[in-house]
């Protein structure tokens, strides 16, 4: 498994559509970073929402993003055996993703199974929790929208309590997109976990939301005994 992982991060290095922690004077970077209709894929994995959505619409350009380029080799090799020009992948921690790009400059935001760090005091490391919500913020476009995809109830209502917290605007939410058979697209597109999750008959969550016009404004940190209160 070791040799595996090693031979990936070694190839992910001569893909020209994945790069890895750019600097301001790769000029390829900015290329991709400045085009019209960008979608991220947040913790893309094996990228399957980035290369999907890139098949069936070729008008918007999607970005996978991690820091496991083991996991992202698969989607990145797949986008390059099916010729599929308008993704990327972006190897870096999501909480520097303000150093990538620039201020109203995205159209959506994806987050497909995600940790739900339900462990006591990590709720902070929530991708839907208020200090990701407000490095969001200025990166989205006037009309971006955020979609999350979980088998976490908890990671769900919480997402719900920050939509609430902050005045945003829900456009749809879910709470079993398989309950009346298949979804629409792109909902029925699977991930590699999403697979698993089915396959033990958990059920899966779906919320679609805008953040509010208002700046997002971070609450002072609670205390370890309420934060642990609320998880």
């Amino acid at each position: 498994m070791k040799a595996k992982k090693l031979f990936r991060f070694a190839e992910i290095k001569k893909f020209e559509h994945v790069f890895e922690m750019p600097n301001h004077d790769d000029l390829q970077w900015q290329s991709i970073k400045s085009k019209e209709n960008i979608v991220l894929e947040l913790a893309c994995g094996k990228g399957e929402y980035s290369v999907n959505m890139a098949k069936a619409f070729p008008n918007k350009h999607f970005i996978g993003i991690d820091i496991k380029g083991n996991r992202m080799f698969v989607g990145a090799k797949k986008a390059m055996t099916e010729n599929i020009e308008n993704v990327s992948f972006l190897r870096t921690r999501i909480e520097q993703l303000s150093l990538y790009f620039q201020p109203k400059s995205i159209q959506e935001i994806w987050i497909t199974f995600p940790d739900p760090f339900l462990k006591d005091g990590k709720a902070k490391n929530r991708l839907t929790h208020h200090k990701f919500l407000a490095m969001y913020q200025p990166l989205l476009k006037k009309d971006g929208s955020i979609h999350l995809k979980t088998d976490s109830l908890p990671l769900f209502e919480f997402t719900h309590e920050m939509i609430k917290y902050h005045n945003c605007n829900i456009i749809q939410s879910i709470s079993d997109i398989y309950k009346q058979g298949e979804p629409d697209f792109p909902l029925n597109i699977q991930t590699f976990y999403e697979g698993m999750h089915l396959a033990e008959g958990r059920t899966i969550y779906y919320v679609n939301f805008e953040l509010p016009e208002n700046p997002i404004e971070i609450p002072p940190k609670k205390k370890k005994y309420e934060e642990e209160a609320s998880v």
